[in-house]
C-alpha cells in the first residue's frame, strides 16, 4: 500500500477524535518567565514535549476528570487534576527544586553558575529529524561543528577544525572506543538512542581525558525521573536511497524503584543519487538496540546498559581504480570512474561493523553534600572492510579488525558552600586483534594500550556574578605493538639505523617488529565566569591538552578500503601539545539572544594526513599519504543569534570560521573548514495543530586557504610513460543549499502523532565538499524529499 494511500485514513481518524474529545495546551516556563524546552507533559497515556517557546498541546483527551503531570529536570513537577469538560489553556510556572539548587537554579538566584564550560545542546527535535541518517550530519546544525565524510554515510564530527582522537564522544559517560581514531571511521552509535546531545569546545572537561584538543561530544540516553511510562516509534522515508528508517523506544521513570529504557532502530537505504547520476555501491543497513535498567534506593541508585550498533556500508565505487590512468582521468577531470544503474545491493568494497557497550553504574550519596559514583565498562568492537577480490578470498575480508576494551572509573563530588571540589581516576586496558586470515598485510597491527588517570577540579563563587573554575589531570599510557614491516618500506620511510631496535626477527622480505610507546601527559584548565547584566555572561577558559599519536596514525602501512587510499604512518610521531584560549559572550532575552565564541589554538607537533604520490599494486592504482607532522595555529569564531520578531516568526543565525596555519612553513593547513553560514526562518501557528514552516540556506564558501600538495606520476600515453600533474589540492568551488521543512502534530486516538516533510538541496545542485574524502571521485547527493511520522504514546 502507497504512503498517501495509508495517510488518508488516518487523517480521517484524526478528524473524528478531535471533535469527540478535548485539548490542553498552553506553555511551560520558569517563575521569571524563561519558556522551558523539552518540558514533559503527560494525560494518562496521552503525552507532550514543549517546544523551544515552551508550549505544548493534548489532544483527545476525554471529558471528565483526569490527572495532568507536567515535569522539567531541576523543576518541581506539577501534578494536579483538572475537570474536562472543554479545551482547557494551562500555563504552568515551574519552580526550581531544591535538591538542584546548587547545579542548576543558580541563575534562578540571580547568582552566576560555577560552570565555566559553554555547552551547546541539540534540541530533540533536531535530534529526531536526523533520525536516518548519523550523529555527525546531526552535529552540523552548531555552529562551528563541521562534518568529515568519507562518501554519503560515514560521517564524523570537526569541532573548530580538528577531528578524530581530537574530539572523543563520550556515550552514557562511557568514551566510544570503536577505532574512531582512523578519518574514515564513523562513531558507531546510533542517534536514534540518544535522549540528549551536547558539544563542549575546548580542552576544559578533564574528568573525560586530557586530550580532548578540538573538544567533546557528549551523548546521554532518556533520562525519566517521574513514575510514568510512555514511547515513541519514528517512521522516516526518504526519496534518495529509496529507503527509510524506523527508531521505537519505550521509557519507564520512577523516583524510587526500578526504572528502565528501550531503544532499538533499523535502516535500510540503496544507492544515492547525485543530480546526474548514481553513486554506485553507496547503500547502506542498520539494525540496532540499546537499553538499561536502573534500581534506585534510599541514597543510591544502581544499573546495567547495553547497546549494540550493526552496521553495512557500501563504498562508492568510483574510489577504487584499476590503473594509473583511469585514477588520473577520474581526479583531474573530476568524472566518476564506474557508474551504474541504482540498486539497493550493496557490493564489495563494504564495512561490516559490529559495537557491543556494557556498562555497570553506581551512584552513592555519601551525605547532603556529597556523592561517589562508580562504572565499569566494556566494549567489543568488529570491523571488517571487503575489497574487490576473486578466487578464494572473493568473501574474505581484506581487513578484520577485533578492539576490546575494558575501562573503570571512580568519580567523587563534594560541595563546600561556595567551593565545588571534583576529584577521580580511571583506568582502562585495550587490545586489537588483526585476523591474519584475509591473506593481507592488515593495515593496523595487533597491540596492547594500556591507560591510567587521575584528576581534580576546584570550582568557587567569589561573588553573585563571578565564579571560576581550574583542573589539573594526570594520564600514562603504554602501547606495544606487533607488526611486519616489508624491508623496502622500512628503508623507504627512513626507519633503518633509526628504530632497528623495535626489530625482533626476519621472515622473507620483511622485518618483525615490536614497537613500544610510553607516554606521560599533564592536562590544566583554567575558567572564569562573569555576569555582565542581568542578561549577559562572559566566559573564558584556557586549556592545556595533550594527546598522543593514535594506532592509524603511528602504524597505519597499506590500502585503506573505505577510501582507496595507501596510508603510511610515522614510528617518529610525537605527542600533541595544544594551548587553547577561548572567551563566550552569551546574552539572554525573550526576543533576541546571541552567542559569540572566538578561539586561539595553538598546537605544537599537529599530526596531519598529506597526499604524497600514487602507487601501482596488484589491486589498481591508489594516491599515497603519509601521516607528518609540523606546528600549527588554529584561530576562528563561531556566532549563533535567535531573534524573534514576532510571536510566531523567529529567525535562526550561525557563522562560523577557521583559519589554520602551519607556523613552520608559513603555508594553510589542509583540511581546514571553510567559511560557512546558515540562516533559518521558521513560522509557526500553535492553533493549527502546531503547524510549523521552515526554510533553512546553507551556504559554504570556496576554500581559498589550502597547501599544494599535487604530485605528477607517470601516465602511458602511446607507449610512453608521460610524468603527468595529479590534482588532489584544489579545493571545489562554494556552494548554497535550500532545504524546506514544515509538520503538525494532532492527536491519533490516545496517541499524539506528527508528521513532518522535508526537502533538502530544493534545486538539486551539484557541488562537492571540501572536507568529504571522496570528493576527488564523486558529487554529493543530490535532492532529497523526506517524509517523517512519528507517534507518541
Amino acid at each position: 500500500m502507497k504512503f498517501h494511500q495509508l495517510l488518508l485514513p488516518l487523517l480521517l481518524a484524526v478528524s473524528w477524535s478531535t471533535q469527540a474529545q478535548y485539548t490542553l495546551s498552553g506553555t511551560v516556563q520558569t517563575p521569571k518567565g524563561i519558556p522551558l524546552d523539552g518540558a514533559h507533559i503527560h494525560s494518562n497515556m496521552l503525552h507532550s514535549v514543549s517546544t523551544p517557546d515552551g508550549y505544548y498541546e493534548i489532544n483527545a483527551i476525554p471529558k471528565g476528570e483526569q490527572r495532568v503531570v507536567i515535569s522539567y529536570i531541576g523543576y518541581t513537577t506539577l501534578d494536579t487534576v483538572i475537570d474536562f469538560r472543554n479545551t482547557i489553556v494551562l500555563n504552568a510556572t515551574l519552580q526550581p527544586h531544591a535538591a538542584q539548587l546548587q547545579e542548576v537554579v543558580l541563575t534562578e538566584n540571580n547568582t552566576v553558575s560555577q560552570n565555566t564550560v559553554h555547552e551547546q545542546r541539540l534540541k530533540t527535535e533536531t535530534i529526531e529529524k536526523y533520525s536516518s541518517a548519523t550523529l555527525g550530519d546531526a552535529l552540523k546544525e552548531i555552529s562551528g561543528v563541521y562534518a568529515l565524510k568519507t562518501g554519503t554515510t560515514i560521517v564524523k564530527p570537526i569541532i573548530n577544525g580538528l577531528h578524530s582522537s581530537r574530539v572523543p564522544v563520550i556515550s552514557n559517560n562511557v568514551r566510544l572506543e570503536d577505532q574512531q581514531w582512523g578519518t574514515e571511521h564513523a562513531p558507531n552509535l546510533d542517534i536514534n538512542s540518544a535522549g540528549r546531545i551536547s558539544v563542549i569546545k575546548g580542552a576544559n572537561a578533564l574528568q573525560y581525558g586530557g586530550d580532548a584538543i578540538g573538544g567533546l561530544v557528549l551523548v546521554e540516553p532518556m533520562k525519566v525521573l517521574k513514575d510514568t511510562l510512555f514511547g515513541k516509534t519514528i517512521l522516516t522515508g526518504n526519496s534518495n536511497g529509496h529507503g527509510g528508517n524506523i527508531a521505537t523506544s519505550l521509557h519507564r521513570g520512577n523516583e524510587k524503584g526500578w526504572a528502565w529504557n528501550a531503544n532499538g532502530s533499523f535502516k535500510y537505504m540503496g544507492d544515492r543519487e547525485a543530480p546526474d547520476y548514481v553513486i554506485s555501491n553507496t547503500g547502506n543497513r542498520e539494525a540496532n538496540f540499546s537499553g538499561d535498567a536502573k534500581y534506585i534506593g534510599s541514597g543510591y541508585d544502581i544499573s546495567g546498559f547495553y547497546s549494540f550498533y550493526n552496521a553495512d556500508i557500501g563504498i562508492a565505487k568510483a574510489t577504487h581504480i584499476g590503473n594509473t590512468t583511469d585514477l588520473v582521468n577520474a581526479i583531474n577531470n573530476q568524472q566518476p570512474s564506474i557508474i551504474e544503474p541504482f540498486t539497493h545491493t550493496i557490493s564489495a568494497p563494504r564495512q561490516e561493523i559490529q559495537h557491543h557497550l556494557a556498562k555497570l553504574d553506581y551512584n552513592k550519596k555519601l551525605s547532603d553534600n556529597a556523592s561517589l559514583n562508580l562504572q565499569y565498562a566494556f566494549q567489543l568492537n568488529r570491523r571488517k572492510e571487503f575489497d574487490l577480490r576473486r578466487g578464494e578470498y572473493k568473501d574474505v575480508p581484506a581487513l578484520d579488525l577485533t578492539l576490546v576494551t575494558h575501562s573503570a572509573q571512580a568519580n567523587w563530588k563534594k560541595y563546600l558552600g561556595d567551593v565545588t571540589l571534583k576529584s577521580g581516576a580511571s583506568f582502562s586496558l585495550q587490545n586489537n586483534d588483526a585476523s591474519p586470515d584475509t591473506g593481507i598485510s592488515p593495515l593496523i597491527p595487533n597491540y596492547t594500550k594500556t591507560d591510567v588517570g587521575a584528576y581534580g577540579i576546584a570550582s568557587y563563587s567569589f561573588s553573585d556574578s563571578f565564579s571560576g573554575e581550574a583542573g589539573l589531570r594526570y594520564d600514562f599510557t603504554n602501547i606495544s605493538a606487533n607488526k611486519y614491516y616489508k624491508k623496502s618500506r622500512w628503508s623507504n620511510l627512513g626507519y633503518d639505523g633509526v628504530f632497528d631496535h623495535f626489530i625482533t626477527g626476519e621472515q622473507g622480505s620483511q622485518w618483525l617488529t615490536k614497537p613500544k610507546f610510553t607516554y606521560h601527559n599533564v592536562s590544566a584548565s583554567l575558567g572564569v565566569r562573569k555576569r555582565l547584566s542581568n542578561n549577559l555572561e562572559l566566559l573564558g577558559n584556557a586549556g592545556l591538552a595533550m594527546r598522543n599519536p593514535n594506532p592509524s596514525e603511528l602504524f597505519s602501512d597499506g590500502l585503506h578500503h573505505s577510501n582507496g587510499t595507501i596510508e603510511l604512518g610515522d614510528l617518529g610521531l610525537k605527542k600533541e601539545q595544544a594551548v587553547k584560549l577561548s572567551a563566550t559572550l552569551l546574552k539572554s532575552g525573550d526576543v533576541f539572544t546571541f552567542e559569540a565564541t572566538p578561539f586561539i589554538n595553538r598546537i605544537h607537533n599537529f599530526i596531519y594526513l598529506q597526499p604524497t604520490a600514487a602507487e601501482t599494486t596488484i589491486r589498481g592504482s591508489f594516491p599515497v599519504y603519509n601521516y607528518k607532522q609540523t606546528d600549527a595555529l588554529l584561530t576562528g569564531i563561531d556566532l549563533n543569534t535567535h531573534w524573534k520578531p514576532l510571536q510566531n516568526l523567529q529567525h535562526t543565525f550561525g557563522f562560523a570560521y577557521v583559519r589554520g596555519t602551519n607556523t613552520v612553513t608559513d603555508e594553510p593547513i589542509i583540511d581546514m573548514p571553510p567559511l560557512n553560514i546558515n540562516n533559518t526562518v521558521r513560522y509557526t501557528i500553535p492553533k493549527w495543530h502546531d503547524l510549523f514552516v521552515e526554510l533553512r540556506n546553507e551556504t559554504v564558501f570556496t576554500q581559498s586557504r589550502y597547501p599544494n600538495y599535487n604530485f605528477y606520476t607517470d601516465v602511458p600515453q602511446d607507449g610512453e610513460l608521460i610524468s603527468t600533474l595529479v590534482d588532489v589540492s584544489t579545493p571545489p568551488k562554494g556552494y548554497s543549499l535550500l532545504h524546506f521543512t514544515s509538520g503538525v502534530q494532532f492527536a491519533l486516538g490516545k496517541m499524539q502523532t506528527a508528521v513532518n516533510l522535508s526537502v533538502y538541496n530544493i534545486f538539486n545542485t551539484t557541488y562537492r565538499d571540501y572536507l568529504n574524502r571522496q570528493r576527488l571521485y564523486t558529487d554529493e547527493a543530490g535532492r532529497n524529499i523526506q517524509l517523517q511520522i512519528k507517534f507518541t504514546y
